[in-house]
């Protein structure tokens, strides 16, 4: 596990946990670590929500298939972030939606009791523990509330300039790169893909954006 720590250390739900503290901490918590090749399931729909998941290396998707096969990416997360804590912390008896590694990864598991419930040891640091999580949390439903403005828009150049423009400010620069290919970009802003290219390229002969694969630049 001390091969993880460098990574750890900046995952929201050990801020301000001692090094230390926190190789006691993973012992405490039962933490295991697996690895995913790419399109392989983290998560699965309708499986038990009980295990908090770190990504230690790589990227996970977050996604929801309908009954016809579409894809609708949520949210996708990279290393150092946490997925699926949610659910798991609010005790659902299954998940609604699907994990799925991007690319080659490795995820941390935590037994989310661990987490929540004060361990038999005493352990003075799990108070801070529980306080970042609350924090994590609060942060995701932030998020979740982002993504629903932008997903909301009427049209696919609105959704398109609205999240872009949401990456930009995230960024803090006019040039960027999004998490997406042109497919998972559609998925995340539930369009048509075709529609989406053709989107992009009205806006690039406009003048308002300029982009190469997945990096794009506000003009």
């Amino acid at each position: 596990m001390k091969n993880y720590l460098e990574i750890l250390k900046k995952c929201p739900l050990f801020e301000n946990i001692d090094e230390n503290d926190l190789v006691k901490m993973l012992s405490c918590l039962g933490a295991r670590v697996a690895e995913f090749d790419k399109r392989y399931t983290v998560f699965s729909e309708g499986s038990r929500a009980k295990y908090i998941g770190i990504v230690l290396s790589g990227a996970v998707q977050v996604e929801q298939v309908d009954y016809r096969g579409n894809r609708t990416i949520i949210s996708e997360l990279g290393s150092g972030e946490i997925v699926a804590e949610a659910f798991a912390c609010a005790g659902v008896e299954s998940l609604p939606v699907s994990v799925v590694a991007s690319r080659l990864s490795e995820v941390m598991f935590i037994d989310s009791d661990h987490v929540l419930q004060t361990c038999s040891n005493g352990c003075g640091f799990h108070r801070q523990l529980i306080y970042n999580l609350m924090k994590d949390l609060a942060l995701k439903t932030i998020t979740i509330h982002q993504r629903a403005e932008i997903i909301s828009k009427r049209t696919t150049a609105e959704k398109l300039m609205a999240y872009l423009l949401a990456q930009s400010k995230k960024a803090r620069k006019r040039t960027f790169e999004i998490p997406f290919d042109r497919q998972g970009l559609a998925d995340y802003l539930e369009v048509d893909r075709s529609g989406l290219s053709s989107e992009i390229g009205k806006l690039k002969k406009q003048g308002v954006i300029d982009c190469r694969k997945n990096r794009f630049t506000i003009l």
